[in-house]
């Protein structure tokens, strides 16, 4: 049945657009511009209370921004068509390889193997197999898969007879959280590893033609991930919860009776091994060796091949292919909208010289020094993302703090890169990210178990990030924060 609440919020989006036609626009703000805001503000309420499904909402600058003139219907469908939202479609066909064939098992008891199996040792070995897959495969489908492993690891020390008392609750609660935090912060470290860092690649290449490549965001998001995944592992097992017991009876030959369960290497994973270590290395080298050979070669083509090659390549019994097409039916066809809604957007602020204008009234933001402005808006994020869409979040704030950056003469990298991944950092509410929801629906923890830890991990993630954003990422990237000349520099 449907809420009051939801019908209302749905019927205030349109609402609240009618409203604005009947106004004057503010002094200095273009007519296209003024419907533009007016389209935002409706996108923006429906979003952040998701009286439609996200998607859906991301289809509204098909029909409004034409209808209205302020872009017209050719520029608004060609975002939809973006090249990174190829790349996002290669990867996930890459993906869904990895899970079909079960590699992705494989490799996460493998690391939880080698790492140890001491109560310590297990959760890290979790997070860092977690965190390794997410960086490759979806933090949602990354969760769904680690949980099931988990919850038989938390079964295992349950059945133990030397197990202490409620040990294994205190142990089971660590575990989900561990799974859910490390699924976010290693989404962080490559491009395709969380919708929002696409959105933000995305973005700067539609608005200013510079492209983000796979290396360069490799090169900052990899120094953030790990420190911050070690942050969590010791923030969790020696500070949230204490640990009487500090071996794990049986959890050694749990592991090797999971790993016995999958078998030997089949030749299909040693295939999608073989396509998906490929992939990595070109995307890793593509700028600095690829490119000497084929200079039009980049990460969407490297994407879009390695998926080509999945259906090319037969099974063992040579009846079929590593993936069928019937393997990709349930691609994440929503996120793909929802990205070309954002484009549709970042073009549109910047067609109608909505974006300009909105730079033009920041002006009370210039009395703040540049380290407490990343931290406010790290902080801002943050928050928000706790209860709405990190993806939606992300398309909906940058092309507002692109041209707040400039003008402040700021380089816009600094404020849009501590947007984007402050929006992979909600660690307190089941709904701020899937990961969150998945572990919360294990029925290990309660709403006040994941406030209680995520307020912490938001606090240390806060503090962290605007750090890293603020001293690490100009030097990465090599550019000035205060100029925002060295930005359009780097199209070179």
């Amino acid at each position: 049945m449907i809420s009051v609440r939801r019908t209302i919020f749905l019927i205030s989006g349109p609402l609240l657009f009618l409203i604005l036609q009947g106004l004057e626009p503010p002094e200095g703000m273009p007519d296209s511009a003024f419907e533009l805001l007016g389209i935002t503000l409706w996108m923006a309420l429906w979003w952040v209370t998701e009286s439609v499904p996200i998607a859906v909402t991301a289809l509204l600058p098909i029909v409004l921004f034409p209808m209205t003139g302020a872009v017209d219907l050719e520029t608004t469908t060609a975002s939809y068509g973006h090249k990174y939202i190829f790349l996002y479609l290669g990867g996930f066909m890459l993906a869904i390889a990895i899970e079909k064939w079960n590699l992705h098992k494989r490799i996460a008891l493998h690391i939880i193997k080698f790492i140890g199996t001491n109560v310590s040792r297990i959760i890290l070995g979790f997070m860092v197999a977690t965190a390794f897959l997410s960086m490759w495969i979806s933090n949602t489908a990354t969760s769904v898969m680690m949980l099931p492993i988990g919850m038989s690891i938390v079964k295992q020390l349950q059945d133990n007879p030397e197990t202490e008392e409620n040990e294994n609750l205190l142990f089971g609660k660590v575990l989900m959280l561990s799974i859910a935090y490390s699924a976010s912060i290693g989404g962080i470290a490559t491009l395709i590893g969380t919708p929002p860092n696409l959105v933000l690649a995305g973005y700067v290449e539609e608005v200013y033609g510079i492209e983000i490549t796979f290396l360069q965001w490799l090169k900052f998001g990899l120094p953030i991930a790990i420190p911050l995944l070690i942050l969590a592992w010791i923030y969790l097992t020696k500070f949230a919860f204490n640990f009487k017991q500090k071996e794990f009876p049986g959890g050694k030959e749990e592991i090797n009776r999971l790993l016995a369960s999958i078998g030997p290497m089949k030749r299909e994973e040693k295939m999608v091994s073989v396509i998906f270590v490929v992939t990595a290395i070109c995307w890793i080298s593509r700028s600095f060796v690829l490119q000497q050979f084929f200079p039009a070669i980049d990460d969407t083509i490297i994407a879009m091949a390695a998926g080509v090659a999945l259906f090319m390549v037969p099974t063992k019994d040579y009846k079929n292919r590593i993936i069928t097409w019937e393997d990709c039916v349930n691609l994440p066809w929503g996120i793909i909208l929802l990205f070309g809604g954002g484009m549709a957007l970042a073009a549109g602020f910047q067609i109608t010289g909505l974006a300009e204008w909105m730079g033009a009234q920041m002006g009370l933001l210039q009395s703040l020094s540049l380290i407490t402005l990343v931290l406010v808006i790290i902080a801002s994020v943050n928050l928000f993302t706790e209860f709405t869409s990190n993806l939606a979040t992300t398309a909906m704030l940058l092309p507002i703090l692109a041209p707040i950056a400039i003008s402040l003469e700021v380089n816009p990298y600094i404020l849009m890169v501590a947007c984007t991944i402050a929006a992979s950092c909600a660690f307190m509410m089941p709904v701020a990210t899937p990961p969150n929801a998945v572990v919360f629906g294990s029925g290990y923890l309660r709403i006040p178990d994941m406030i209680k830890s995520g307020i912490w991990m938001n606090i240390i993630s806060i503090l962290f990030l605007t750090v890293m954003v603020y001293y690490l990422l100009p030097v990465i990237w090599d550019f000035d924060a205060n100029n925002f000349a060295t930005f359009l520099e780097l199209k070179k």
